[in-house]
């Protein structure tokens, strides 16, 4: 099969034309005007990025910027186009710009975009989540899930009156101070697992497992379990790439909460909304006791939310003492765009074509690195799938750094040189959107089976 992309949008044809590079570049493919707007971006954004996630330093080569994106289709600013297995990390499950988000936000920031005030909106998106959600009695609305996650983790401490936490290696909840150790996502990906600026005292009640250790998780609470307030945990990991919770793993976490009194965090920022409507929990068949979700609830606008047991979230000022409040919390667009695909998603419930999908692709891709004589793992829940170059089971965080990331770096650049924009990391999860076709899926296989081959060769 030849390249079929990057294609290049015929009314900025006259303004680029793709051509081969001849500098050290890990691309083949000239993005003059990405390479103009990022080396500008540097001298005014720190690195030239507002997340780190999207800077490219995992695999080289400097970021492409996005000048729009429809459907399943980014386009970059000199005007080429990518199937995206992104989706803005996780939000875009209808794929971008879908028509009913779209006249939602309008409709909305026609009547301002925020109020500093009450607005139906909010009680609007609440009921939605609560009917989908079963665990979720009551939910609170914030702007982001580093805020979701933070006030959650607050919110555990005042209720049961304890100080420690339990997180796992690999699991990204945010850049909170208390959770940025052994983070996953742009943190592990950059080698930072501890930030600079993060007091010892923030992390000193911080207490990291790994995950799927039962064993380890039994230790601690035999011997900490009075002072421990909650267990904070991606359901289905998707920051050290995907990693999927073991049966036994999820009912120790249960039983072990609830026996010693401390609350069952469920981060479903990623997971909620897309594994099923009802999140993880509903797919997995478990019941935490505050669920942290972000992303899709909100459309693809900035925002957050955490909702839980009536018991525990009526501790939360101004119905209780915990502190948590944001000028621009359940803002009327995000609120709009939220309910639009929360009842797109409702009325459709596309899990079963999203998961039919994603094992397309994950039998193409084996059979093509198993041809190409790649070695490598496919992890998949869903819509969720990472593609690993190693032939460990990937269970945990150190499984998962055996993956061969210098074949992850030149898989990413083969695949973008024909038109498919993949995770710049080994260590983010890849998504699947409704607006996908098992003719794009095809599509995918037959250019990883290129890049598979050409990999074999270097």
């Amino acid at each position: 099969m030849g390249v079929i992309g990057p294609r290049i949008a015929e009314t900025e044809l006259q303004n680029t034309k793709a051509v081969i590079m001849t500098t050290t570049s890990p691309s083949r493919i000239a993005r003059p005007r990405s390479q103009a707007a990022f080396r500008h971006a540097q001298e005014l954004i720190p690195g030239g990025v507002n997340s780190p996630a999207r800077a490219f330093g995992a695999v080289g080569g400097m970021p492409v910027f996005i000048a729009r994106a429809e459907g399943p289709y980014l386009y970059d600013i000199d005007g080429n186009r990518y199937l995206d297995f992104i989706g803005s990390w996780g939000p875009m499950i209808l794929g971008h710009a879908h028509p009913r988000v779209v006249e939602a936000a309008i409709e909305a920031v026609r009547h301002g975009s925020s109020y500093g005030a009450p607005c139906e909106r909010e009680s609007e998106l609440a009921e939605l989540i609560i009917e989908a959600v079963p665990s979720i009695e009551m939910v609170r609305m914030v702007s982001s899930g580093t805020e979701a996650a933070m006030s959650t983790i607050r919110l555990a401490r005042g209720y049961t009156g304890r100080n420690k936490i339990i997180k796992f290696a690999g699991c990204y909840h945010g850049h909170v101070d208390s959770l940025l150790v052994s983070a996953g996502s742009s943190a592990l990906t950059l080698g930072v697992p501890n930030s600079p600026g993060v007091p010892l005292g923030c992390t000193a009640d911080t207490i990291v497992l790994q995950y799927n250790d039962c064993h380890a998780l039994a230790e601690v609470f035999a011997a900490q379990g009075d002072a421990i307030a909650g267990v904070m945990l991606e359901p289905v990991a998707g920051n050290m790439g995907l990693v999927r919770p073991t049966a036994e793993f999820l009912r120790e976490l249960r039983r072990l909460t609830h026996h010693y009194g401390a609350l069952l965090v469920y981060d479903e920022v990623m997971t909620g909304f897309r594994l099923a409507y009802g999140g993880a929990q509903e797919l997995l068949g478990q019941t935490p006791d505050v669920t942290v979700l972000g992303k899709i609830v909100g459309g693809g606008y900035p925002v957050g939310a955490y909702g839980g047991r009536k018991d525990v979230m009526r501790k939360v000022m101004p119905a209780g003492p915990v502190f948590q409040a944001g000028t621009l919390s359940g803002n009327p667009v995000a609120m709009a765009a939220g309910c639009a695909t929360l009842r797109e998603l409702n009325e459709k419930r596309p899990y079963a074509y999203l998961d039919e999908l994603t094992q397309q692709l994950v039998r193409g891709l084996a059979d093509a690195a198993t041809q190409a004589g790649i070695p490598h793992q496919i992890n998949h829940v869903g819509s969720m799938w990472t593609l690993f170059f190693t032939d460990t089971p990937v269970v945990d965080l150190p499984t998962a750094q055996t993956s061969d990331t210098r074949r992850f770096s030149q898989f990413f650049w083969a695949m973008m040189d024909r038109g498919f924009y993949l995770p710049c990391s080994q260590f983010e999860a890849a998504f699947n959107c409704t607006a996908m076709t098992p003719d794009h899926i095809a599509q995918t296989i037959a250019a990883a089976r290129e890049a598979f081959q050409e990999i074999a060769r270097n």
